[in-house]
C-alpha cells in the first residue's frame, strides 16, 4: 500500500535525505511544497494562523518553562476538548470514539 503525504522542504541536507529513505523504506510517497505556495498545505496553514492568534499573540511569557506550560494547555485544549468543523463539529475524541466504535 503505497501512501502520500505532503511536507515542506527542509534546508539540511541530511534531514532531506534521511526523509528520502524513511519514506522508501515505508512505502510513502513524498510530494514537496513549493516554495511560496502555503495554499498547498492550507490545514496546517489553519492551524498555524490559530496558534498564532489565540496562543502567541496573546501571551507573553517570561520562560522557556512556561511557554512550554501554556502550549501545552493550548495544545490540550485543542485536540482535546475543541470541537472541529472538519469533524462535523465534534472534538477529536468525540470523533475517535465513533471510529473505534465502527459508526
Amino acid at each position: 500500500m503505497n501512501q502520500s503525504t505532503h511536507c515542506s522542504v527542509t534546508n539540511s541536507r541530511s534531514s532531506r535525505r534521511a526523509l528520502d529513505h524513511w519514506a522508501y523504506e515505508n512505502g510513502v510517497s513524498l510530494n514537496f511544497i513549493q516554495p511560496g505556495k502555503p495554499q498547498q498545505n492550507a490545514c496546517i496553514e489553519s492551524f498555524n494562523a490559530r496558534l498564532r492568534q489565540e496562543l502567541l499573540n496573546a501571551s507573553w511569557f517570561t520562560s522557556l518553562a512556561e511557554a512550554r506550560a501554556c502550549l501545552e494547555a493550548w495544545r490540550k485544549e485543542y485536540n482535546e476538548d475543541r470541537p472541529h468543523s472538519a469533524l462535523n463539529n465534534r472534538t477529536p475524541e468525540q470523533y475517535l470514539a465513533e471510529v473505534r466504535a465502527g459508526r
